[in-house]
């Protein structure tokens, strides 16, 4: 066993500490609160959480916002004052109005900037806390989830459902101060003349019954264009994964026509859209300029008749024209909380969903692991289909490699993946050092074991972060070492940049060998007691495949290794062989055991060998 090796599993007696993640802290708060789980309330109560933690900058803007709308409310009637006592009846300085309301003006000013400040900090706090509350939540859904769920979905949900959101509850209170300001404007305007301010707001119940009406209309457009983004996004993100399959097929027209089709429905529900809002919003906004003809008409015959001053008319004039703004957004606040509400019943979809494989309460961590793995009558299907594995039992001891061969689709990978509780058996049990996995944390169980997938997936750094990506403080010459036991230190050398090489999006600057490789190091960095291979050197070609399994025979020694296996030189890494057929062990021996005894076994490996012969002459046919 390699001196990291045995360093790396210390019997529980002398570690003495509990688990530790080796991941590094975040930089970041955590959001300052969630979404209420409750299902039974509104989508604006179950949000209420989250604005009530950003409260206090909140409520500096609204107030601030509210002073400043006052202050502006003051204006009318000053110039109401100013033309009587002023030009009328001179009893008053003209300057003296004028000072008043320059210095009015200014502190109104200084009060919007202030509080528009303090506004989109909350909103961008706001957004920070939903897209972490989300982005947590599939951190923590199991794979099951995402077997069924669209990426597209996902990534449509996480972005503009949640901006939103967070427009609306940020937005939806500065305006609804606004509008508040029309009791301010109305009071007033009641202490100048009761019947002509009465005659002014006359047309504020027909705006009420147009927005009312315009709510109901615009709700299931709004839900249609939230829908129909996340398909757009969908198949943007598909096409661009799955670029190199589409360019292969020539199928770039037939993807440009799907997506055509795809944004044709979404303008088309836009179009809705459009035609609600132009059919209600000139409504809801022009209705207060019928007030203002109401004044001209009932207070110039009040004036004519010498029951009311000229500059009231000035002041009614001034008061009804701040008012069209409030009104003017109250159609875009009915706009914005339709298409939020649409919004947060698509995240709610997500948020409601509780992952299927949980620490269980009183689950005990994994602070140290001989590697003695055990499954035990196992049964599994993957959502209710039909039975992968069936009454399947294997042992391995600490520190055995096995290779697992069988047919496509005779549940090898479905072990690999029951291990680590990537999913959760339907019935058996499998366990680590004699203890059923779902009593231990997920996190210690997964940090003691190493999983190389058959599609090695890289991220968009270098070469070195992406060997480090499971043990974030290691030096380079640890990621050189697991990088040179890998085999992958030769090509990596020669790239411009070395270590420090940035890979494109899913590694695809790469070679599939060559991502292989990276992978395989990645995995032997993190230094695990248990190691599973997914048919891990299926990319490489035999040459390289050597190179690496001379670095894995030292690195497999003294750890517990599950190969699923195809080709020969793989399962000659393995100490024993196991035959899986209909999701159970049909055959358990070594190589040349069951070579001379198991017919099936030597079918499996004719028709794999026969596989990868014709995929080594498409090429040349091509």
């Amino acid at each position: 066993m390699s001196a990291t090796a045995a360093e790396s599993r210390v019997p529980s007696d002398q570690a003495g500490d509990r688990y530790a993640p080796a991941g590094i802290e975040s930089r970041y708060r955590p959001p300052r609160a969630t979404i209420d789980p409750d299902r039974s309330l509104s989508w604006l109560r179950r949000a209420r959480p989250v604005v009530l933690a950003h409260k206090r900058t909140l409520l500096t803007a609204l107030i601030l916002s509210f002073t400043g709308l006052v202050l502006q409310v003051q204006i009318p009637k000053l110039l109401n004052d100013a033309v009587t006592n002023s030009l009328q009846r001179a009893t008053v300085p003209l300057s003296h109005y004028v000072w008043l309301v320059l210095v009015l003006a200014v502190a109104a000013g200084i009060a919007a900037y202030v509080a528009r400040l303090f506004l989109l900090r909350t909103a961008y706090a706001m957004e920070f806390d939903l897209r972490n509350i989300i982005y947590e939540h599939l951190t923590r859904m199991s794979f099951g989830f995402y077997d069924r769920v669209q990426s597209g979905q996902l990534i449509s949900r996480a972005n503009s459902d949640i901006r939103s959101v967070q427009m609306y509850l940020t937005f939806a209170p500065a305006i609804l101060v606004q509008c508040a300001v029309a009791l301010v404007a109305f009071g007033y305007m009641l202490s100048i003349n009761v019947p002509l301010a009465f005659v002014a707001m006359s047309t504020t119940p027909l705006v009420y019954f147009s927005s009312v009406r315009m709510r109901k209309s615009i709700f299931p457009v709004s839900w249609l264009i939230q829908s129909r983004l996340a398909d757009v996004a969908t198949i943007v993100d598909e096409n661009i994964n799955g670029v190199r399959v589409v360019k292969s097929f020539v199928a770039e027209p037939r993807e440009v026509r799907t997506l055509a089709r795809a944004a044709d429905r979404l303008k088309w529900a836009y179009v809705q859209d459009a035609d609600i809002r132009a059919r209600f919003t000139p409504t809801v906004q022009n209705l207060p300029q019928l007030g203002l003809a109401l004044i001209l008409l009932f207070g110039g015959y009040l004036v004519i008749h010498g029951h009311l001053q000229v500059g009231a008319i000035l002041a009614f004039s001034a008061y009804i024209t701040m008012l069209q703004p409030p009104f003017q957004l109250l159609g875009m606040l009915i706009m914005l909380g339709q298409r939020a509400k649409a919004s947060a019943g698509r995240i709610y979809e997500i948020l409601d969903e509780a992952p299927t494989v949980l620490d269980r309460p009183g689950a005990i961590d994994l602070a140290s692991c001989e590697g003695d793995v055990s499954f035990e009558s196992v049964d599994f299907d993957y959502a209710d289909g039909p039975a992968i594995l069936s009454d399947f039992s294997l042992h391995l001891t600490p520190g055995e490699t096995v290779a697992m061969v069988g047919r496509t689709a005779s549940g090898k990978t479905t072990v690999s993946r029951l291990l680590p509780r990537f999913y959760d058996v339907t019935g058996g049990a499998v366990k680590v050092d004699g203890r059923d996995v779902r009593d231990l944390t997920l996190a210690s169980l997964r940090e003691q074991i190493g999983v190389v997938l058959d599609e090695p997936f890289l991220f968009t750094a270098s070469i070195r972060d992406n060997i480090a990506y499971g043990r974030p403080g290691a030096d380079i010459a640890e990621v050189q070492a697991a990088a040179r036991a890998a085999g992958a230190e030769e090509f990596i050398l020669e790239l411009p940049h070395g270590f420090d090489t940035v890979v494109g999006e899913r590694g695809y600057t790469l070679s599939g060998g060559q991502r292989q490789r990276v992978a395989i190091a990645r995995t032997l960095l993190v230094n695990p007691p248990i190691l599973i291979l997914d048919d891990a050197t299926s990319a490489v070609d035999v040459q390289v495949e050597q190179g690496i399994h001379e670095g894995l025979r030292v690195l497999m020694e003294g750890r517990t290794t599950l190969i699923v296996a195809h080709r020969l030189s793989t399962i000659g890494l393995a100490d024993r062989v196991v035959l899986l057929d209909g999701g159970r062990i049909v055959a358990d021996g070594t190589h040349a055991e069951l070579l001379a005894t198991t017919p099936l076994y030597v079918e499996v490996l004719a028709q794999v060998e026969e596989a990868e012969h014709q995929a080594r002459e498409e090429p040349t046919r091509r």
